[in-house]
């Protein structure tokens, strides 16, 4: 297949950059923190930004209710619970010790009230019964968890309860940790807001309400993180993954393995600041952004647009971005019929040199075929102008 380049001039005065030279931008050394294993990710491009141990093995505690919570809300979103149903409290849920949301054994509770006991102040009792209401069983439920831990890339978990009680071969890494905030926050926005609450307040029937704050210490401190949730078991240590949005960039920390509840947060806040300082995360092209028209032969149309199919994002050095180059290349021979989505070409964006993003170039819209006569007068034109050009 014969390309032709697009006028990268064009795309980069779409994009909004610059192509003078910048200084280089020095970013230093990321914090060595006092943690057993960390890492710190670009929640929308996923870029690790710094990692340590961040595969390594170990007992997740109370941050496996992150799985928890997913799994339900995705059961709410897709149709087969409500918020609004009531869930029957079971002699399971209510005898869990640890941190607790105090629901009493027989009764029934909202499902949203739980998912909020379960992500504010990480109640075992809240969430073993909501384990049990949709599928039947603990048990039944860490079979689901392990089956989704698959599915979104967590290949280094493996979970045998609901709630991060301490058991034999439970286990994950802040790496995986790390993809499963990322799902969480882009795929349940409206449940992820949750996480944000400071305090959550549950009355259990003919008694006076209970008021618990959200351990997560970053949410009064640092007013951009908004999440999301901590552990803590003895062989765990204190753990931590939070998230914070500044200036349109989201950034997501895990921390595992501190020494206490102010650790966490102090190592996770120092992450998140080196981060922010010195990365951000722009979109360089836009989906359905037209970058140019393109000649179409054998169509009962003489033009289509061109355009990717989804949003170019990237998360680079800060003022990297002023330094970017885009090129592209189309097929320099479209002929109808075409489809919307069909792939004519490739876009690249390079920074000093290296490619640091790549993007299919499509048809916006469908491009419907000609009759006879206009067929076979566009293939007589393409036949004489092979021959000479």
């Amino acid at each position: 297949m014969n390309f032709r380049s697009i006028i990268a001039t064009t795309l980069l005065l779409v994009a909004g950059f610059q192509t003078a030279l910048a200084a280089p931008v020095i970013v230093p050394r990321a914090p060595d923190l006092n943690a057993s294993s960390w890492i710190l990710i670009d929640a929308t491009t996923g870029r690790v930004l710094t990692e340590n141990n961040a595969d390594q093995r170990l007992p997740p505690a109370s941050l496996t209710k992150m799985m928890t919570a997913y799994i339900v809300s995705k059961e709410v979103h897709e149709g087969r619970i409500s918020e609004n149903d009531l869930v029957p409290i079971s002699v399971n849920a209510w005898r869990m010790g640890g941190s607790k949301m105090f629901v009493r054994e027989g009764t029934s509770v909202q499902l949203l009230e739980l998912l909020k006991g379960l992500m504010i102040v990480s109640g075992n009792d809240a969430t073993v019964a909501l384990a049990e209401y949709v599928a039947g069983s603990e048990e039944a439920f860490a079979d689901v968890m392990n089956q989704q831990a698959l599915l979104i890339g967590m290949e280094n978990t493996n979970f045998k309860n609901s709630t991060g009680w301490p058991a034999e071969n439970h286990y994950t890494t802040a790496a995986d940790l790390s993809k499963l905030a990322q799902r969480l926050i882009h795929d349940h926005p409206e449940h992820y807001r949750i996480y944000s609450e400071r305090r959550f307040s549950y009355t259990p029937p003919g008694e006076s309400a209970i008021s618990q704050p959200n351990r997560n210490l970053l949410l009064g401190r640092d007013p951009s993180v908004d999440g999301m949730k901590t552990g803590h078991t003895e062989a765990a240590g204190y753990c931590l993954v939070s998230s914070a949005l500044r200036d349109g960039t989201r950034l997501i920390a895990v921390v595992m393995g501190t020494s206490s509840p102010n650790a966490r947060a102090t190592e996770s806040a120092n992450l998140l600041q080196w981060g922010f300082r010195y990365f951000e995360t722009q979109t360089v092209l836009a989906a359905g952004q037209t970058l140019e028209s393109a000649k179409v032969w054998k169509s009962t149309i003489d033009q289509v647009e061109l355009t990717i199919p989804d949003d170019m994002t990237l998360t680079l050095n800060r003022g990297s971005f002023d330094d970017l180059a885009i090129s592209a290349q189309v097929n320099d021979q479209l002929e109808a019929p075409l489809s919307a989505g069909d792939v004519v070409g490739f876009v690249e964006v390079q920074l000093n040199g290296e490619v640091v993003g790549h993007a299919n170039i499509v048809v916006a819209s469908d491009v419907p075929e000609a009759g006879f006569f206009k067929r076979l007068w566009d293939s007589i034109v393409l036949f004489f102008s092979g021959l000479f050009s």
